[in-house]
């Protein structure tokens, strides 16, 4: 079975349309294209109690964002402000480049 190839980029802003933090904007961490999820800072924030590591140090607990299937979010366009699937366009120098659905400004 082949996935799709995944439209968003390290570094975009998305906006969250469901779960439990529905309507929350933030910026993409990391991608797991295989997974069709992506990383979104301060986003889907867990819980993870981690043991000590050496003699006399404590345990702690860490809130860590844990990965969100990429369908449950939307790319916010740069100039538009709003949130946008992403198309494609053929650029000057014959490259496929990310567009903005809404206003066909480049992301």
């Amino acid at each position: 079975m082949t996935t799709a190839k995944l439209k968003i980029k390290k570094g975009d802003t998305v906006k969250v349309l469901s779960g439990k933090d529905k309507g929350k904007t933030g910026k993409v961490a990391g991608t797991f294209p295989k997974d069709e999820r992506i990383i979104v800072e301060n986003i889907n924030m867990q819980t993870r109690h981690r043991r000590p590591r050496r003699q006399g140090q404590k345990g702690e607990k860490v809130s860590l964002a844990m990965p969100i299937h990429a369908s449950n979010v939307l790319v916010v366009c740069g100039s538009c402000g709003k949130p946008t699937r992403i198309g494609y366009q053929v650029g000057q120098d014959k490259k496929k480049v990310r567009s903005c659905k809404k206003c066909k400004n480049l992301i």
